[in-house]
């Protein structure tokens, strides 16, 4: 991701690489997900196939082993297995959010080291930053470290950190300056592998996102040479974090976006083949009412959606197109997740029909990287920095 201006893939390959993501998904993720998300089991099988596929390295460019996917690709990738099962994209996208943080603001020696690694799924991890008193305001966070010598010593405690359990690297997220004001001027990212005092304490019981692990880390004198500090240069985390979350909120939109169009595809097909009253539900008015509305919500969060990646790919600034569309998409998995299980009736609300999965997952794409509250501050903010008078 060194440089993103005005990346696209060939229309014909692209469709080749979908069609082999719907081929993965028919094939091994819907015969298998119920089971994972009841049981809260983590897919390793899936998860091996995926680094086989290169999903670890889908936007790591080629130069590193990657695939270097633009982001309007990875978001069709992403929406489509959203739409079976959201829940296992979230393994590969806090990942490349890891990739995403080395490859654009590290060192060259950090690249050489750490991305054709994490291209290859060899090393897999995720984001450390959110931690028990800070999480949409990260500059609050309380974890230091402490320059010794060669190393830097490491203490706190982080928690929600997706594949905390069975990733084994972290983008971390510190205070080298407390005292710095403004605050994020004392922040510093580093690349942070489980070594001696790194601890993984409780794995986090959820409402839904199951399977997937989101759990506490626990850094206890934890010893990193300077070497990790990524760009080699203190006081930059906060932005190379926030440039991040930009590429992290439009991945959550596309699986807004899956949750919303697969939430349709079960109304839809339910609706076709329930009958009262002599006839299908999909030919009652009532039906009809709700299945316009969920189609047209679902259209209009893909559009957002590859409208902020395409922005992405410009390499410009996008942060509001990246928050209108996780803002939208997140809304409109909810909504419609909530008008499929009423289409569905009481089977709606059973664990033997997918549907509640859909409207369980939902819920934390309107809280994850940033709640929709924020967003839409942000949107305002953004909006009127670029139409003020």
């Amino acid at each position: 991701m060194s440089d993103n201006t005005a990346r696209t893939m060939d229309p014909e390959e692209e469709a080749v690489l979908l069609h082999s993501i719907d081929r993965w998904i028919d094939k091994e993720v819907r015969p298998v997900v119920m089971h994972h998300d009841h049981n809260d089991e983590w897919p390793a099988k899936l998860v091996e196939q995926m680094a086989e596929m290169g999903l670890f390295g889908a936007t790591i460019s080629p130069e590193y082993g990657g695939l270097g996917l633009p982001a309007t690709t990875y978001v069709k990738i992403v929406a489509k297995i959203a739409s079976y099962w959201m829940a296992i994209t979230g393994i590969f996208n806090s990942h490349l959010m890891l990739a995403a943080a080395v490859e654009r603001f590290g060192t060259a020696e950090q690249k050489a080291e750490w991305l054709p690694k994490f291209a290859s799924g060899e090393i897999r991890g995720g984001l450390a930053l959110t931690e028990p008193n800070a999480g949409t305001d990260l500059q609050a966070i309380r974890t230091t470290a402490v320059r010794d010598g060669d190393d830097y010593v490491i203490n706190g405690t982080k928690t929600w950190i997706s594949n905390g359990i069975h990733g084994s690297c972290f983008a971390l997220l510190v205070k080298t300056d407390p005292a710095a004001q403004p605050r994020h001027k004392g922040m510093s990212l580093f690349i942070a592998p489980k070594l001696s005092g790194f601890e993984v304490g409780k794995k986090i019981k959820k409402l839904g996102y199951n399977a997937i692990d989101s759990a506490e880390l626990i850094f206890d004198n934890y010893r990193l040479p300077a070497a990790n500090l990524i760009g080699g240069e203190e006081g930059k985390g906060f932005l190379q974090v926030a440039g991040g979350l930009e590429l992290g909120r439009i991945n959550v939109a596309s699986r807004g976006v899956g949750l919303a169009e697969g939430a349709l595809r079960l109304a839809t097909e339910y609706a076709t083949v329930r009958q009262t009253m002599g006839k299908p539900i999909c030919e009652h008015q009532a039906i009809q009412l709700k299945i316009g509305e969920m189609v047209t919500r679902a259209k209009a969060a893909r559009l957002l959606t590859q409208d902020a990646a395409e922005a992405y790919d410009r390499g410009e600034r996008c942060d509001m197109e990246a928050g209108m569309a996780k803002y939208f998409a997140s809304e409109a998995a909810v909504r419609n997740s909530e008008e499929a299980m009423r289409i569905f009736g009481g089977y709606g609300y059973s664990k033997e029909y997918e549907i509640e999965r859909y409207y369980r997952d939902s819920l934390l794409m309107c809280i994850g990287e940033g709640t929709n509250e924020m967003q839409r501050i942000i949107i305002s903010k953004q909006w009127v920095k670029r139409h003020s008078a």
